[in-house]
């Protein structure tokens, strides 16, 4: 048996893709021209299929941040923060993103996958119970398991299935640890995160919030679900990325001083090279554009416009009206065939098939930031409005 036999099944399905025309799964953007505006081949397009939230890709003052700290600090850091060093911009930011969640401690990593893998796989040790729900993306998965611990599955969104759950591990429950996201990201739903904080106050644990694609999107201030909700305090660990609403790349945990003893535990934190200098200043500088509530009524404005647009057209949509706005197709073949229609219409999103998708949905996920313009979005109705025809 060869070394890469066991995946001939993938092998196959890729070659059924390539031979059918485009592959949703390697699509290359030829051009980006804004942070709405792109090129496959020869054809323009929208682009409402990115997690730029807030639009600021092209953020001159980002640009111009990470510029002068790539000619002032060079390309890479080039090692881990425990060997190397760190740089005075990881310092800077770790502060910046504390205070920003008024929270003592914070600790920043090379990605969000990184950031769930680095804290939740060294917290959640083999005598550990976590909690998750069953929609967790595959980062919280992979974290669990390199952690060992006893994986608790509980129903979408169901803060009374969790409850039940909690009160079978008896005293268990006190240490056990729950973890939810902010937004989740297929279809674009929020945890019901008030009711499982009075789940925590009843029965005990610790409750981890991974605001992946809620941080810059949800709150007075751009901080998520937690301060939306009114339950930050109640709230132990907050996991996030920089490669959505701060449109660059990375991750971060905000909590208590306690926290810091990560950086002398977690493997995926002492043995992956440090954000590079231009990386962390693009960072730093659209950080100290969220907080301002201008891109924040952008971004939902955009997001109730295409929502409202979609279901006059009859679609059947997601839960509720968010940045994703997901569009769920009867099959495999006909979400391919559509997305593919969407591509020559001038018009890219995600098409998502099973697992990726919960419950074995197809979806066209579409996802709006603050920079799209009321012609685009129309735009990206009118497309899906000539898929009827």
């Amino acid at each position: 048996m060869g070394l890469f036999d066991r995946f001939e099944h993938l092998a196959n399905e890729r070659k059924q893709l390539q031979a059918s025309g485009l592959n949703p799964f390697g699509t290359c953007i030829d051009e980006i021209f804004s942070a709405t505006q792109g090129q496959i081949g020869d054809r323009h397009i929208i682009l409402a299929g990115t997690n730029n939230y807030l639009g600021l890709t092209f953020s001159p003052q980002a640009i111009a941040d990470g510029q002068a700290a790539l000619a002032a600090e060079g390309t890479g850091t080039t090692g881990s923060r425990m060997a190397n060093g760190s740089f005075g911009g990881h310092l800077a930011l770790e502060q910046e993103i504390a205070a920003f969640f008024n929270k003592p401690a914070a600790i920043v990593f090379s990605t969000g996958y990184t950031a769930n893998l680095g804290v939740i796989g060294t917290l959640a040790t083999p005598d550990s119970v976590v909690l998750i729900d069953e929609d967790s993306h595959a980062s919280i998965y992979d974290a669990c398991t390199l952690g060992q611990a006893q994986i608790i599955r509980f129903r979408h969104n169901d803060a009374q299935d969790l409850e039940r759950r909690m009160v079978r591990l008896g005293g268990r429950a006190r240490e056990a640890l729950i973890i939810v996201e902010g937004i989740y990201s297929m279809l674009g739903d929020v945890a019901p995160l008030a009711e499982i904080v009075g789940i925590k106050r009843r029965h005990g644990g610790y409750i981890l919030v991974d605001e992946a694609h809620s941080f810059g999107v949800m709150g007075a201030t751009g901080r998520g679900l937690a301060e939306e909700q009114g339950v930050e305090n109640d709230i132990d660990i907050i996991l996030g990325t920089f490669s959505k609403s701060l449109a660059s790349v990375g991750g971060f945990a905000v909590g208590d001083k306690a926290m810091e003893v990560l950086r002398y535990s977690s493997r995926p934190y002492i043995f992956t090279a440090s954000p590079s200098p231009s990386v962390i200043a693009t960072v730093r500088s659209s950080l100290r554009s969220i907080a301002s509530p201008h891109l924040r009524e952008k971004l939902w404005h955009n997001a109730r416009r295409l929502y409202h647009g979609l279901a006059e057209l009859g679609y059947r949509l997601g839960p509720r009206i968010s940045p994703i706005v997901p569009v769920i197709i009867d099959s495999k073949q006909a979400g391919l065939a559509l997305w593919r229609r969407l591509i020559d219409k001038g018009v890219y999103v995600n098409l998502v098939l099973p697992p990726a998708a919960p419950s074995g949905m197809t979806l066209l996920r579409c996802s709006v930031n603050a920079a799209h313009s009321d012609d685009e979005i129309d735009a990206i109705i009118r497309a899906f409005a000539e898929l009827r025809r």
